[in-house]
């Protein structure tokens, strides 16, 4: 049996024992409901058609829509880094055999689209056609002084202003937040590694906020379970606390955001993600897999995986027909997972 059906048919059965103590799922027809109040789905199984031995995925980092309709699944497996598929889950195209620790994958532009990817082993990222050819490479940014050698330098994450200007989250390496203009010059850095909340441990993730007025960044914080805001120029706003999420990056579909939870904290050797999605208020409105939000007093009680469908979530889509797409990291080399939304 796939370890999708056996952990859907043995999350059947958990279900039926544990709904009658705590309402941690809703079942219809059958089928599990995942997610609570306005974001609740049902899983499509055996969505992609594709047969691993031919289209080998490894860990499955991130993923992005493009104007097309395509989904684009990216991956540290050599033999094809970068996936296309169509909703319906048939394969498209591949590309790309250099990026051996391709991380993070950000798509912008419009009439011509644009990939970034970042790769951790090779401490680089670059800007690439959306057929794969690679325009311009960045390399640590000694220049800063914040670094003195490449392997302090292992970005995770990248996001793009309209007018082209990059933000990269350094997020296995010196945590810092460099800030590059549209010609790929250096504008500014700041974070890095501290206790302050204007510092990062794990800085896995940032996306520009555009539901603010003016924009701000969501960065990640992934080790500290919080997103931080700050101000285009690196100010530090505020501090969204998610206790026992430890989320990747930020992802903003209309009012809500969404994130991969890879992991509750402690748990490094235990398969304990969920996905959780937030309001423009950043409050938690639900939680695919895991805990509904639960406060003591003013505070989040720690959120907990309820449901073991996930190993450990790195990454949410939300494509233009408000289906939720999950990949994972060091989950057996699964496929991503998708979720269709139910009213």
């Amino acid at each position: 049996m796939k370890r999708k059906e056996f952990l859907y048919n043995s999350s059947m059965l958990f279900a039926g024992s544990m709904i009658a103590k705590e309402k941690l799922f809703e079942i219809r027809n059958d089928e599990i409901i995942y997610g609570q109040n306005e974001k609740r789905y049902k899983l499509e199984k055996d969505w992609v058609k594709a047969d691993a031995s031919s289209l080998p995925v490894n860990d499955c980092h991130e993923m992005v829509q493009d104007t097309q309709g395509r989904i684009v699944l990216l991956t540290n497996e050599t033999k094809n880094n970068v996936i296309f598929f169509d909703k319906k889950g048939n394969l498209l195209k591949t590309w790309g055999h250099d990026f051996p620790g391709a991380h993070g994958l950000t798509i912008c532009g419009e009439d011509e689209q644009l990939f970034y990817v970042t790769d951790t082993v090779k401490n680089q990222f670059y800007k690439t056609t959306i057929d794969g050819k690679v325009l311009q490479t960045w390399n640590y940014p000694a220049e800063t002084g914040k670094y003195t050698e490449a392997k302090q330098f292992v970005p995770t994450e990248t996001t793009i202003t309209k007018s082209g200007e990059v933000y990269l989250a350094d997020g296995y390496g010196s945590q810092f937040i460099t800030h590059y203009d549209s010609d790929g010059k250096i504008k500014n850095i700041f974070g890095g590694r501290g206790d302050g909340e204007e510092h990062f441990n794990n800085a896995h993730g940032i996306t520009i906020d555009y539901r603010t007025n003016p924009e701000t960044l969501i960065i990640t914080d992934r080790t500290r379970c919080c997103f931080k805001r700050f101000s285009m120029n690196g100010k530090y706003i505020e501090t969204i606390s998610l206790p026992g999420a430890c989320v990747c990056r930020p992802v903003i579909k209309g009012n809500y955001l969404y994130a991969a939870v890879l992991r509750s904290p402690n748990l490094d050797n235990v398969n304990s993600g969920f996905v959780i999605i937030l309001n423009k208020e950043n409050k938690v409105v639900s939680v695919l897999c895991g805990s509904e939000a639960a406060y003591e007093g003013e505070k989040l009680k720690p959120f907990y995986q309820t449901n073991q469908l996930f190993k450990h979530p790195h990454d949410v889509l939300v494509d233009d027909e408000e289906n939720l797409y999950v990949c994972q990291w060091n989950s057996e080399k699964v496929y991503p997972y998708k979720f269709i939304p139910v009213p």
